[in-house]
């Protein structure tokens, strides 16, 4: 694939170097005609926050009515972004996309979504960024449970959904937030086991067209899956079910894995499918199912006996940034 090519009059992009780094362009971001096109309610990009998320949380408890269903804020610098079990990082400024989405689930006729439903957004948010990254810059991503796309074994992008405030009298609002590294350098990414759209040699490192991409293809999504009533064995637009689109390209399964749960408590065996309500089915030693619904996932190494084979049963764990 050719190397990611720099606007005019810039300097070459190359994975050394963090050239090209410029600021979203709000003129297409705010368009009518692209808000429209997707349902987005409205669109708002700062110049610098602690966390998007955080600022949308603040936003759906203070004045719910201001933050309608698809309400978007995005940053060109976040400085105390927050991912799963509360860990933080920061990249440097213009070399994310860095977006947040404040969703109110309801169907066509307006009956809000059971919360149930709910634990499928971080997978939905992950296979439109997926597919986002496949058909916008040519990179072949894949999604690691429960809220990581991957490139290669390497991860690109986290999600991390919130439940906003309940009893108003109005549906219980969704944050969605995800961040994905565009233009980080070997040497700024935040541990070894990530990378970036640029490393990636993609077709392009514009982060205006990397986040309408997502942006469109998430809207998509997750208007078929609202309108199927938050059923994710439904067909999505005539096609295949949001369940089995997630499955076929979930890195996670068919492996063997060490789920790290809350409370310092593990499973290690094998990753098999997921269940209706996303969570994850891990098949142990013994053959006993279990139900993992929160927490990290290793992706491990297939395990042989010594001397007959080069297995060594290690695991590769992850970074768990968002």
């Amino acid at each position: 694939m050719d190397a990611p090519q720099p606007a005019d009059g810039q300097d070459p992009i190359t994975p050394q170097s963090p050239a090209a780094r410029v600021g979203l362009n709000r003129n297409e971001l705010g368009s009518e005609d692209f808000l429209a096109a997707n349902g987005i309610a409205q669109l708002t990009v700062v110049d610098s926050t602690g966390s998007t998320n955080a600022d949308l949380l603040q936003g759906v408890t203070v004045d719910p009515r201001a933050w309608p269903d698809l309400s978007v804020l995005t940053a060109e610098h976040q400085t105390a972004a927050r991912g799963r079990l509360d860990r933080h990082w920061e990249a440097p400024p213009l070399s994310s996309v860095s977006v947040s989405i404040v969703l109110r689930p309801v169907n066509a006729e307006g009956r809000p979504l059971p919360t149930h439903s709910y634990s499928w957004f971080s997978l939905l948010a992950a296979l439109a960024l997926r597919e986002a990254l496949l058909e916008t810059a040519g990179i072949p991503a894949e999604i690691k449970w429960p809220n990581d796309v991957m490139v290669r074994g390497r991860k690109i992008a986290g999600i991390l959904a919130q439940l906003g405030p309940m009893g108003d009298g109005t549906v219980p609002p969704v944050i969605l937030g995800t961040g994905l590294n565009v233009t980080l350098t070997a040497e700024e990414l935040p541990v070894p086991t990530a990378t970036s759209v640029l490393l990636e040699n993609a077709r392009t490192v514009d982060r205006t067209a990397l986040l309408k991409s997502y942006l469109s293809r998430f809207a998509a999504l997750y208007r078929n899956f609202c309108n199927a009533d938050g059923d994710p064995a439904a067909g999505m637009a005539g096609g295949p079910s949001l369940h089995k689109r997630v499955e076929s390209v979930m890195s996670t399964l068919g492996k063997q894995v060490r789920a790290q749960l809350p409370g310092d408590h593990e499973i290690i065996g094998h990753a098999s499918r997921l269940d209706e309500y996303g969570s994850l089915l891990v098949v142990d030693a013994g053959k006993h199912e279990h139900v993992v619904t929160a927490g990290d996932v290793v992706h491990l190494r297939p395990w042989t006996p010594p001397g007959t084979g080069t297995g060594t049963g290690t695991g590769t764990a992850e970074s768990g940034y968002a």
